[in-house]
């Protein structure tokens, strides 16, 4: 039996050999005889032959026809579709190497015929989810083989799974799409975007296409619950699901949206756009207003507001913080900044807290470039918003130091170009000789209102600094005989505390000028907002014991005048420590340089140095605090050593410097962060739309970082 057996197998082997033999020499045979035809197109039953041992030969056999078919494709125009499916059905075989082969034989499709460039390139998107390094590896040379030879065609078919018009479209291909796009075609946008200003411009028609969801949508108006009309409209606006866009006694029109962009996709395309010549720091400024409309299309401005969606109001403030370096370059903010005061302002209170920081922190950095007209329309919407941030009495009501920065920085540049729209609103007696000027009209009231409140967060932001000086003061004397693992804790509470004498700093320098009946608005970048890095940091050099000639101030703000004029309007007063503690590395709501550097408190003459740098730019009063503790340390009695635990009695008002946990509010990120802790490193994103972190856990600690004190004002003294 086993003799029968083994003579059965044999005969099988042998006979499938020789098959396999007989395919091969057949196949070859169709290659020499249609190489040396010279009508190609009368061997027809040649290429018959060879696209029958596609379908049912053997492995070697469909190998070897994975290079013919594509080889003599152009020739037989009535057998292309049927060579086609027949090539395309090999790359789908079990065998890893006639996979491989017919993936590399699919860019010759196109060769002389260039109309299946589209069809062999979505062919080519759909194995980009092949498992094996080897086989992805030869779709992706295809797909660059393609690239070089139709761009246009070839972009245009890959962006149709990006596109995502049903919800039928596999998220995994348009992932594996978009990842190739990154890394093959942006990476060598040089190479391939040829010629380079017509391709550029079709490649940002494509992610336009992406942008701002693609073609067409549905327009379906509904009346007392009966649908009496269904068109076709576009482009859509992007939100996830049906949107209403306008209501009335009539009606509702819903725009019934499809799939959307995520958040780090959208960055991405406008990240890559930005390096296209067409769109670089020499473009006009049409070309820059053109980016800004792709970000006003995603972040949905013509929708109605919705403060219970979250994903909306995600969108909106990330597409704003996006827009802000085309705001610099002369795109106007005109839509944001109205959206903005018409919908989101009225209802601020309902945004999530971390979310609110960030809008006040966007629109304090987007203020500088806002025209006059909108800035008067509007100032009144900031104008309340002070008020209602910035407490009149110490009679108990909450003091977020950062909302206090971030409007008042808003307001100087906003009013610094309608000035005079502040008399009605703030008491102020400017004249420009307009009839808005209301010089007759009695605003004291107003003005009593507004400088009481000003008084009041000077007070508070004075007494803010006044215990971060001494707890600074107290830890700098424990570093000295710290371990490593304290020392690391100690340079975290350095660097919060440092945020929270930039924040206070910063108010200081933008009330004071507020307490003149025609005041001068600060409408240049004398103030560096606290959460952005200085554009310069210099270290003052230490003078000499010989009396060497005592340095000029330096000023925070940047302004030479300033740092010409030493102590004069606008400069030192709001220079603080800001350079000091640049090196320690605090990082913005953009992440910021996670640098750690050596501090102020460093070792032999560049400790030195940043000492020197931090007393120069601190407030007089200040200053002179800072130095009698130095020279009179206080004993361990008056301050208790610092803990990792919340503190016994509010920042604010406590009698005692301890260590509570720390708000720390970035562009994108919102963390709460204990003494003990070092301070986050990276930026988290949210994938299903514009960045977004998770939300932080609640504290009713008194954060030095945003300075957020929710404890009662008046709660004790200072």
């Amino acid at each position: 039996m086993a003799a029968a057996a083994a003579a059965t197998t044999t005969t099988t082997t042998t006979t499938t050999s020789s098959e396999e033999s007989t395919d091969i020499e057949n196949l070859y045979g169709f290659g020499e005889r249609l190489s040396q035809a010279k009508d190609k197109s009368q061997n027809v039953k040649d290429y018959e032959g060879i696209i029958t041992a596609a379908k049912g030969g053997t492995t070697k056999a469909k190998q070897l026809a994975a290079q013919l078919i594509p080889r003599f494709f152009h020739y037989f125009p009535q057998l292309h579709d049927t060579a086609a499916n027949a090539h395309f059905d090999l790359c789908e075989e079990e065998e890893i190497g006639v996979r491989v082969q017919a993936i590399r034989g699919l860019p010759l499709f196109c060769k002389d015929t260039p109309e299946f460039v589209s069809r062999i390139v979505d062919i080519l998107a759909q194995l980009l989810m092949a498992e094996e390094n080897v086989e992805r590896d030869a779709v992706q040379k295809a797909l660059m083989s393609l690239l070089r030879q139709d761009v246009k065609a070839s972009l245009t078919a890959l962006f149709k799974h990006v596109e995502s018009v049903d919800e039928s479209t596999d998220e995994n291909i348009r992932d594996k799409v978009l990842t190739f796009i990154r890394d093959k075609v942006f990476s060598l946008k040089a190479e391939l975007l040829k010629p380079q200003e017509q391709m550029e411009r079709h490649i940002t028609d494509l992610i336009k296409k992406v942008s701002f969801c693609g073609g067409h949508c549905t327009i379906v108006l509904v009346v007392s619950g009966v649908v009496i009309y269904r068109g076709v409209s576009g482009p859509r606006s992007l939100v996830n699901g049906a949107s209403i866009v306008r209501s009335s006694e009539q009606g509702v029109v819903i725009r019934d949206s499809l799939r959307d962009v995520t958040g780090g996709e959208f960055k991405m395309f406008i990240d890559f756009l930005k390096t296209l010549s067409i769109f670089d720091d020499k473009a006009p400024r049409e070309r820059v207003q053109e980016l800004m409309e792709i970000i006003e299309s995603q972040a949905d401005l013509d929708s109605q507001f919705d403060s219970s969606d979250v994903d909306h109001i995600d969108r909106l403030i990330s597409c704003l913080y996006i827009a802000i370096p085309f705001f610099i370059r002369g795109a106007s903010n005109s839509n944001f900044f109205n959206y903005v005061s018409e919908h989101i302002v009225p209802v601020l209170d309902k945004l999530p807290e971390e979310r609110k920081l960030d809008l006040l922190k966007n629109l304090a950095e987007s203020s500088p470039h806002t025209i006059p007209q909108d800035a008067r329309q509007i100032l009144p919407s900031i104008v309340q918003l002070l008020k209602k941030y910035m407490p009149q009495k110490r009679t108990g009501e909450e003091m977020n130091f950062t909302y206090a920065e971030c409007l008042l920085y808003t307001f100087h540049h906003l009013a610094s170009k309608t000035s005079n729209a502040t008399n009605s609103l703030c008491g102020y007696k400017i004249v420009t000789g307009q009839p808005s000027d209301r010089i007759g009209e009695d605003f004291s009231e107003q003005f009593k209102d507004f400088q009481e409140r000003l008084t009041c967060v000077e007070d508070l932001s004075r007494a803010t600094v006044k215990k971060l000086t001494l707890g600074m003061s107290v830890q700098n004397k424990k570093m000295a005989t710290a371990s490593n693992e304290v020392k690391e804790k100690i340079k975290n509470e350095k660097q919060s505390a440092a945020a929270g004498l930039k924040t206070c700093n910063n108010i200081l320098a933008m009330t004071q000028p507020l307490h003149k009946s025609s005041p001068l608005f600060i409408g240049d970048k004398r103030i560096i907002l606290s959460w952005k890095e200085d554009a310069k940091s210099a270290v003052i050099p230490v003078r000499g014991g010989s009396g060497g000639k005592r340095p000029a101030s330096t000023a925070i703000n940047g302004s030479n005048n300033a740092a010409k004029k030493g102590r004069g309007a606008g400069g030192s007063q709001n220079q603080l420590v800001s350079r000091a503690f640049n090196s320690i590395g605090y990082r913005g709501r953009g992440g910021g340089r996670g640098g750690r550097g050596r501090g102020w408190g460093g070792r032999g003459r560049d400790g030195l140095n940043q000492f020197n740098l931090m007393l120069h730019g601190l407030h007089r009063p200040v200053r002179a605090t800072l130095i009698a503790i130095l020279e009179h340390p206080p004993s361990s009695q008056q301050f208790p050593a610092a803990t990792t635990g919340p503190p016994a009695a509010p920042l604010l008002l406590s009698t005692s410097f301890s260590s509570p946990s720390l708000t720390h509010h970035h562009r994108n990120t919102s963390t709460t962060i204990p003494y003990s802790q070092p301070p986050p490193t990276s930026l988290t994103h949210r994938p299903p739309s514009l960045p977004r972190p998770p939300s932080p856990a609640p504290t009713t600690s008194c954060p030095p970082s945003d300075v957020h004190c929710r404890c009662p004002v008046g709660g004790g003294g200072s």
